[in-house]
C-alpha cells in the first residue's frame, strides 16, 4: 500500500468580507498517495490556491483536520509550520521567486541553508538538482541573464534539491510559452517518475492538465469531481 502524503478532512476556510464572511472552502475532504502527479484545477476563485495553501501550512482552516506528512498543520505555530516547509515541502510558483542578487548554484542552495546542511552536502545536492534540470552551465548566472524557460527550471531545481516527498506548483506555466510550457511539465513528470516525488498543481492550463494523471475539479470551494486520466507521456 502507498504512503498516504495527505489527508484533508471537513475543511473549512472563511475570510472576513464586510460585516459578514466568504467561505472559500465548504466541508472539503481530499487525500493523495505517494509518486501522484495531480492538480486542482477550476475556475477563478473556485478555491485552489486556498486549499494549496493549507497543504502547504501557508494559510490554515478555520475548521477541519489537514495532515500533511504525518504532521497535522492545521495546529501549527506560525513559526513551526514555515520549519515544517523549509524541510518537507518543495514549492514552484508562477513567479519564479529568484532572488536577483544571488546566482543560479546560490539561488537553488538557499533551502539548505535553511536545513544547515554542511557545505559538501550543499554542493553535491546542488549540482545533482542542477544536472536533472539540465541547466549545469547556468550555475554562475544571475536570474536577470536568463530567460523564462531557464527561470522556471532553476525555480523546479531549488524546490527538488532537499528531495521533499510533495512539491505544491501553483500555476506554473502561467509566464510560460507553449514550447516552454510543455518543456517544463515534461520534466516535472520525469522527475515524478525517476524521485517518487508527488506532485500537486494549482492550474487552468490545458497544456498542464493534458501531463495529469489525476485531476481534481473545484468549483466555490468544494469537489465538483475527482477523476483519473491516461496523461501525455515525456516522450510526447
Amino acid at each position: 500500500m502507498k504512503e498516504e502524503i495527505f489527508a484533508l478532512k471537513h475543511i473549512y476556510k472563511r475570510f472576513p468580507l464586510g460585516e459578514g464572511e466568504f467561505t472559500a472552502l465548504k466541508d472539503l475532504s481530499l487525500s493523495m498517495q505517494a509518486a501522484e502527479f495531480a492538480g486542482l484545477v477550476g475556475p477563478s476563485g473556485s478555491g485552489k490556491t486556498t486549499l494549496l495553501n493549507i497543504i502547504g501550512g501557508l494559510d490554515q482552516p478555520s475548521e477541519g483536520e489537514a495532515i500533511v506528512l504525518g504532521q497535522d498543520v492545521a495546529k501549527m505555530s506560525a513559526k513551526a509550520a514555515a520549519n515544517f516547509r523549509n524541510l518537507e515541502l518543495g514549492f514552484i510558483f508562477q513567479q519564479f521567486n529568484l532572488l536577483p542578487v544571488y546566482t543560479v548554484f546560490e539561488n537553488v542552495e538557499f533551502p539548505l541553508l535553511l536545513q544547515k546542511k554542511s557545505k559538501a552536502e550543499r554542493q553535491k545536492a546542488v549540482k545533482e538538482a542542477l544536472e536533472w534540470l539540465g541547466i549545469a552551465h547556468l550555475a554562475n548566472k544571475k536570474p536577470d541573464k536568463l530567460s523564462g524557460g531557464e527561470g522556471q527550471r532553476v525555480a523546479i531545481a531549488r524546490a527538488i534539491v532537499k528531495r521533499p516527498k510533495l512539491i505544491l506548483a501553483d500555476e506554473p506555466t502561467a509566464n510560460l510559452d507553449a514550447a516552454n510550457a510543455h518543456n517544463i511539465m515534461r520534466l516535472m513528470r520525469r522527475l515524478n517518475q525517476e524521485l517518487g516525488t508527488s506532485f500537486l498543481f494549482s492550474t487552468h492550463d490545458e497544456k498542464v492538465m493534458a501531463y495529469l494523471e489525476r485531476i481534481i475539479h473545484l468549483r466555490d470551494g468544494e469537489i465538483e469531481k475527482d477523476e483519473a486520466k491516461t496523461p501525455k507521456t515525456v516522450s510526447e
